[in-house]
């Protein structure tokens, strides 16, 4: 298989033939920050996130494969503040109450928030009305923290092909739903498995709240992104 010579941020990196951005620079060890993107999941592109710039575009690092000579800008001021925008923007947009979540010290959103020094968003808040799901034995769906990445959907399927997920309305209404009779057929891993692809605390599964003690959690004293930065 050729290898592939481009750059980041003017840092010369290899890549194998098919790879996106986001894995090349991982390979690299060179951080870009995700949401929606998943190791193993097909890429979607929905959260932009991983915005990055090429030959003067725009474009998203997990749906962009990796060419001969490309010349990516990752870590500049301008990508930096739009993605804090981005992270700004999710918060707003939702009902995002960290200290009395149970994914706090897991939750990647709030683990980007930090690692973007986000103080007072620039944006007001919307404060929508979303009901919370707890109508499945092993799980429930607070959507109030949903940031609408569409990994559960994805991810979360029956060995027939079923999604457990899915995607209602538009827009702004956009939510996210359950399947509630697949839902009640989960098994204990697959419960878990779905409360683990969110990257927020919007699908948990019952009766382990705060299984982990809070400064025991996976970004309480690793920031997010240190596991790839060398």
């Amino acid at each position: 298989m050729s290898e592939i010579k481009f750059t980041i941020d003017g840092k010369e990196c290899t890549a194998r033939a098919g790879q996106t951005i986001v894995e090349a620079a991982k390979a690299n060890r060179i951080y870009i920050p995700v949401l929606c993107h998943f190791e193993g999941l097909k890429p979607a592109g929905t959260c932009r996130i991983c915005t990055v710039r090429v030959g003067g575009r725009f474009m998203a690092a997990c749906t962009t494969p990796v060419a001969e000579g490309m010349n990516v800008e990752n870590n500049t001021p301008a990508i930096e503040d739009m993605r804090k925008e981005i992270i700004e923007m999710l918060f707003v947009e939702g009902n995002h109450m960290c200290p009395t979540c149970e994914k706090s010290g897991n939750c990647e959103l709030q683990a980007l928030g930090y690692r973007y020094k986000m103080m007072v968003p620039r944006f007001p808040y919307l404060w929508p009305q979303r009901s919370v799901i707890a109508d499945a034995p092993k799980i429930y769906l607070d959507r109030n923290r949903c940031v609408q990445c569409l990994r559960c959907v994805r991810d979360v399927i029956t060995s027939d092909g079923k999604h457990v997920f899915g995607v209602t309305m538009r827009g702004g209404k956009t939510l996210i739903s359950i399947d509630k009779e697949l839902a009640a057929k989960l098994t204990e891993e697959e419960a878990v498995k779905a409360m683990n692809q969110c990257p927020v605390g919007c699908i948990l599964r019952k009766e382990i709240g705060f299984k982990i003690p809070i400064g025991q959690r996976k970004y309480d004293t690793k920031p997010i992104g240190s596991e790839i930065e060398g």
